[in-house]
C-alpha cells in the first residue's frame, strides 16, 4: 500500500542535534511537516520519502504478532529511528479538531506556570503565540529537596526555569553561593560557551523546573533572533562579572550591581591600583567614582559629594555601571579622600547604622 498521507514518530535518538524521541513528521501529499517548526534535515526528509514511497505494508510479521517496520536516518554524526505511526487525513474536521485537542495536552502540564513564563525578562520580546509555541517545547520536571540538578564539571544538556520552589548555587567547599527561587533561569551559560558547568546546582525544596533540551535551545535561537540578542548580553555581563570576581578589571567592563555590589567594586579598583572613573545609574539617578592608583579623588551622588557620595554608594544593591580607565589632567590634580580601607570601614559602619 502506498500512503500519500502519514504520520511517523520517532522511537529512538543518539546524538541528533535536531529533533527528540516522542516527535512526529507530518506529511500531506509529499509535504513535509517538522516537529515545532524546526529545521527540516535534508537526509531525514530523503529516508521518509522514500519510506513512504515503498509500496508494502509498513508492518512485519514476528513471532509475538505484527510490528511496526523501524525505518533509520544516520546521515551525520547523530542517529534516528522512526517508524510510521499512522494514515493522516487533513481533510476531515475530525482530525484537525483531534490534532488541535492533542496540543493542547501536550501543554496542559505547563499551563499552570504560562504567568511565571511570561513574566520572565527573557520572553518579554515574545508575543503570546511565540511564547505557546515555545511553551511547548519545555519539559516539567520534579525534584524532591536537597537533590542534585546541575554537577559541576559535567557538560550543559538543558536551560531551566524555577516554576516552583527553591535552588541553591554549591561551592566546591559545599558552602551555599547563592539561592534562586521562582523565575530565576541557569544552565544557559555552558550552553552558550559550550564549556563544561561550572558550579553545581541542588533543589533546596520541592522543586518544579521547565528544562529546555540544548538541541531545542539552538532551535528557539534560531527561530527567535531576539532571543539571542538577551543570552548574548547575559554572557557578556556574566563573563565580566566572573572575571571581576577573579580579580581583573579593565577599561570598558560593564555590569549590575545585582553581580557585584559596590564594596566589591571599589575595593577590587583599589588593590588593582586602577586610575578611571566608575559610571553608576540608579532609578533615582546617575553617579560617579573617580580612583587615581586605586585611591578616591572625587565621587558624586545625588547632590552629594566627596565623602558622603561615597558612602551613599556603599549602601546600593541594584543599578548598573561602567568602568573606563583613564582621568582627564584636571582630574589628576585631585587630592585623595582619605584612606581607602578606612573609608570603607565607616561607610559599612553607617550603612549598617540605617538598616538598624
Amino acid at each position: 500500500m502506498e500512503y500519500r498521507n502519514a504520520i511517523f514518530l520517532i522511537t529512538e535518538e543518539r546524538s541528533c542535534p535536531i529533533y527528540n524521541i516522542g516527535e512526529e513528521f507530518k506529511i500531506e501529499q509529499d509535504v513535509l511537516t517538522t516537529p515545532g517548526g524546526k529545521a527540516v534535515c535534508l537526509v531525514l526528509m530523503r529516508e521518509l520519502m522514500r519510506a513512504l514511497g515503498e509500496k508494502k505494508s509498513m508492518q512485519r510479521f514476528s513471532p509475538v504478532g505484527p510490528q511496526r517496520v523501524k525505518f533509520e536516518c544516520g546521515g551525520c554524526s547523530g542517529m534516528i529511528r522512526f517508524e510510521f505511526k499512522k494514515e493522516k487525513d487533513f481533510a476531515t474536521l475530525q482530525m484537525k479538531l483531534l490534532a488541535v485537542a492533542e496540543q493542547k495536552a501536550r501543554m496542559r502540564h505547563l499551563d499552570r506556570f504560562y504567568d511565571v513564563l511570561r513574566s520572565l525578562e527573557i520572553f518579554e520580546p515574545l508575543n503570546e503565540d511565540n511564547l505557546r509555541d515555545l511553551s511547548g517545547q519545555l519539559e516539567l520536571k520534579e525534584f524532591d529537596a536537597n537533590k542534585i540538578v546541575m554537577k559541576k564539571g559535567e557538560p550543559g544538556t538543558s536551560l531551566y526555569i524555577v516554576l516552583e520552589g527553591k535552588v541553591a548555587v554549591i561551592g566546591d567547599d559545599g558552602q551555599t553561593l547563592s539561592e534562586m527561587e521562582k523565575g530565576a533561569v541557569f544552565g544557559e551559560m555552558s550552553l552558550l560557551s559550550g564549556e563544561p558547568i561550572t558550579t553545581s546546582i541542588h533543589s533546596r525544596a520541592k522543586t518544579r523546573l521547565a528544562v529546555l533540551s540544548s538541541k531545542d535551545f539552538k532551535h528557539i535561537l534560531n527561530r527567535y533572533p531576539v532571543l539571542q540578542v538577551y543570552f548574548y548580553r547575559m554572557l557578556v555581563e556574566r563573563t565580566q562579572a566572573n572575571s571581576m570576581r577573579a580579580g581583573t578589571i579593565s577599561s570598558g567592563m560593564t555590569g549590575r550591581l545585582a553581580e557585584i555590589n559596590p564594596v566589591e567594586l571599589f575595593q577590587l579598583i583599589n588593590s588593582s591600583q586602577k586610575t578611571g572613573k566608575v559610571q553608576l545609574t540608579f532609578d533615582d539617578g546617575n553617579a560617579m567614582a573617580a580612583f587615581q592608583e586605586g585611591e578616591l579623588i572625587d565621587a558624586r551622588y545625588n547632590g552629594l559629594t566627596g565623602k558622603d557620595a561615597f558612602f551613599a554608594l556603599l549602601a546600593k544593591s541594584e543599578g548598573n555601571f561602567t568602568y573606563t580607565g583613564g582621568l582627564t589632567a584636571e582630574e589628576k590634580r585631585l587630592p585623595v579622600i582619605g584612606g581607602f580601607m578606612g573609608l570603607i570601614m565607616e561607610g559599612l559602619r553607617r550603612v549598617d547604622e540605617q538598616k538598624s
